[in-house]
This record gives C-alpha cells, structure tokens and sequence, in this order.
C-alpha cells in the first residue's frame, strides 16, 4: 500500500511539472519548455564562441556582405522582443552545407551552403528557417523532452520494483521507443515547422518564397540519406517540398504585394 501510495504521489508530482511548462509555439502547437530562456541564451552565446574559435570566418568580403545582407532583412521582420536584439552573423570558411541560429542572437552560415543555396531567396529561406528554431523556441523544447524522457524512465524504473532481467529488458525497450516515438518525431516536428516560419519570414523580408522549393530540390541533387525518415530526425526532401507547396499561398501573396510595391531584397 505505501508503495502504492509514493507511486501515485510521485507521478502526480511529475504529471503537474510537465503540465506547468506547457508553452505555445509561434503556429500555435503545445510544446514542452521547462528551462529558462536566459539559460538557453547564455548555451548559444558560449556554444558560438567556441565555434568561432574553432572555425574560421570567410576572407570574402562580397560572401560575407551577401550573407550579412540577407540576415538583416529577416531579422528586421522578426517579433520586437527579436527583432531589437543585437544578432551576431558569421560566415564560416567550411565546406559543409549548413546553417544555424542559436538561442543568445547568434547566426552562423558555412561557405558549402552557397554552392547550393544558389542566389539571394534560396539562402533566405534557409536563415529563415534556422532563424524560426529561435523563434519556436525549439532547443529548449528539445532539452526539455529529453530531460522528461530520461527523468520518467528513472522514476518508472524505481517505482517498479527490484532490479531483474525481466525489469531491464522492458525499460531498455522504452527507452528505444522513446527514442523513436517521441524524440525523433519531435525533431521532425521542429524542422516542418521552422519551414513553415522561415516561409513566413523570407516572404515578408522580401525574397520569393518559392525558391525555397528549388532550394530543397538541389539539396535532393546533392545528395540524399538512406536512412529511412521514420528512423531520421529530418523530413525528407520530398516531404518538406510538399509541405512548403501546401503552405506557399499566404507566403506568396505577401510576396507579390512587396514586389507590386517595389519592396524586395536587393542582396545580390
């Protein structure tokens, strides 16, 4: 009966603090934040540091002042509370195609991403996308899932008895289905939506939002992973092209009043 009884106490105790941190993503969907933004802040600006140390930054100038270019557009259109902040953007001397934005107003784009990301709009929909992490608040949400994740396992782990190879068996196999069911999907569920926002931003930063599709098209040419998406952390490119032609009308309408209106980026 005790154990029982600190069981359900422990769960309910549990149950409130995941309730309590539900927050609201900027396209409305429930998520999971249970650190303090300034924490996660103080993570990117240290993580970025590093980085710089690390990495080189380009010697190109016109790179540089094209990327720079690009990212001021997009943080202009941000949210005040994002927008008034004084955002950091380098471009690295690498190889890799890759982007990102950390929490702490840090943008960080390498030199590979420019043999793909081919002219002005289709960068702005990659530091759009990155940018919509930020927004979305999507490292904390991350940091926090995997805190719950691991913290319910432990607890289901003392609550239920002695140890056993019965015991271990069925707690090593939820912590493949966490893995699976919840972390990864909720991955997935992150990029899909820092599409969608990064849509939003490029459209109303002034860059045609329909690059974003020939974007992930040369992504495809690339290169592609044979991981299947189920077991990938990433959408495929197939997948997030229809998800981003399935979200284009709004995008595209903003578009076309700025261009009517002679409002678009200029960042060749």
């Amino acid at each position: 009966m005790a154990s029982k009884l600190q069981r359900n106490i422990a769960l309910g105790l549990l149950s409130a603090a995941l309730l309590s941190a539900c927050s609201t993503s900027p396209t409305g969907r429930k998520q999971l934040v249970l650190l303090p933004d300034n924490q996660l802040n103080e993570m990117g600006v240290a993580s970025f540091a590093e980085m710089k140390s690390n990495t080189p930054a380009s010697s190109s100038t016109q790179a540089t002042q094209h990327v720079q270019c690009v990212a001021d557009r997009i943080i202009a259109v941000l949210p005040d509370e994002y927008r008034k902040q004084n955002w950091e953007v380098v471009l690295f001397n690498d190889e890799q195609v890759n982007a990102f934005a950390l929490p702490g107003y840090k943008i960080g784009v390498y030199t590979g991403l420019l043999d793909v990301a081919t002219n002005q709009d289709q960068l702005a929909a990659v530091v759009g996308h990155e940018v919509g992490h930020v927004l979305a608040r999507h490292g904390n949400e991350r940091v926090s899932t995997q805190l719950a994740t691991s913290q319910a396992l432990a607890l289901g782990s003392q609550l239920y008895g002695e140890d056993s190879a019965t015991k271990t068996a069925i707690f090593q196999g939820l912590g493949i289905g966490a893995q699976i069911g919840i972390l990864l999907p909720f991955s997935r569920t992150h990029e899909s939506e820092a599409d969608v926002i990064g849509l939003d931003l490029m459209a109303k930063a002034g860059f045609n939002p329909e690059e974003s599709i020939k974007l992930w098209q040369n992504m495809s040419k690339k290169g592609s992973s044979s991981t299947p998406e189920f077991l990938s952390t990433h959408p495929s490119h197939q997948t997030r092209m229809n998800d981003l032609n399935a979200a284009m009308a709004g995008p595209k309408q903003v578009y076309t009043s700025l261009k009517a209106a002679n409002k678009t980026a200029h960042c060749y």
